[in-house]
């Protein structure tokens, strides 16, 4: 990456929280890889909090070695839980702090959002759900899960939001971990309610422990149809660059950080 000229818009900073499994740091680039193609001459870094390489702070660093001094950070994160409001601001904060002239605004997480759910739909449809028959099939709306009550009051109003715009019969949450109902609760729930089919959108960004979970419980649970991670979307993608945007525009101000 190459400094910019004077005038130029901020670098987009990607904000990943990492994993042990290899797939995560894949998609994350894929992903990035699909941003640069929907926005040629932006210039694009991805930083990680945990886990995987290379780490936010190190990003920074580097940038501002290179003499960029302006950073939109975008967390790469569906709902506003610990992360977005804690982890992400406390590393921005502190790079900001070592590193002279810096500004770093954060941007707003990507969800909730219609957004999403398109490519909720899309997933779906890609593993064979047919649209004629919405009024006889249950999604479960299966997330990682949190012990933030607001994400998880996210998550359920935007079970209800999707129901209602696209026809389900039902669009019933659940959670991988830290809250209930599991994804396999949730498809039994819904097949004693009598419901023909059941089928799971994995409301997820990278594979990882928590997306395998949703699958095996879906599968134990005998899900008809088990949907992929949303992973790379052209949805995910433009919804990132929308946030960049706001941000960078001044549109979003959860934190504006300078050294």
């Amino acid at each position: 990456m190459t400094q910019a000229p004077p005038g130029s818009p901020p670098v987009l900073l990607v904000v990943a929280h990492g994993s042990r499994d290899p797939r995560h740091a894949a998609t994350v680039s894929a992903l990035t890889a699909r941003v640069r193609s929907l926005a040629p001459g932006l210039r694009v870094a991805t930083g990680f909090l945990d886990f995987t390489l290379p780490r936010v702070e190190r990003v920074l660093a580097g940038l501002h070695a290179r003499g960029e001094r302006d950073v939109v950070a975008v967390p790469l994160l569906l709902s506003r839980a610990f992360h977005a409001r804690t982890d992400i601001p406390a590393v921005l904060a502190e790079s900001a702090a070592r590193l002279p002239g810096l500004i770093v605004r954060q941007a707003g997480v990507l969800g909730p959002s219609p957004v999403l759910t398109a490519a909720l739909e899309r997933r779906l449809a890609g593993a064979g759900v047919r649209g004629a028959d919405r009024p006889e099939t249950g999604v479960v709306l299966a997330s990682a899960g949190s012990s933030d009550p607001r994400a998880l009051a996210s998550i359920t109003d935007l079970a209800r939001a999707w129901r209602r715009a696209a026809g389900w019969c039902a669009v019933r949450p659940a959670f991988a971990s830290a809250a209930s109902p599991s994804t396999a609760d949730a498809v039994r729930a819904l097949r004693a309610d009598g419901v023909r089919q059941v089928v799971v959108a994995s409301y997820v960004i990278a594979p990882g422990r928590l997306p395998d979970r949703i699958l095996a419980d879906a599968l134990r649970a005998r899900a008809d149809v088990v949907a992929p991670v949303l992973g790379a979307a052209p949805e995910l993608a433009g919804l990132l660059l929308r946030r960049y945007a706001e941000a960078a525009r001044g549109r979003h101000r959860p934190a504006l950080l300078t050294g």
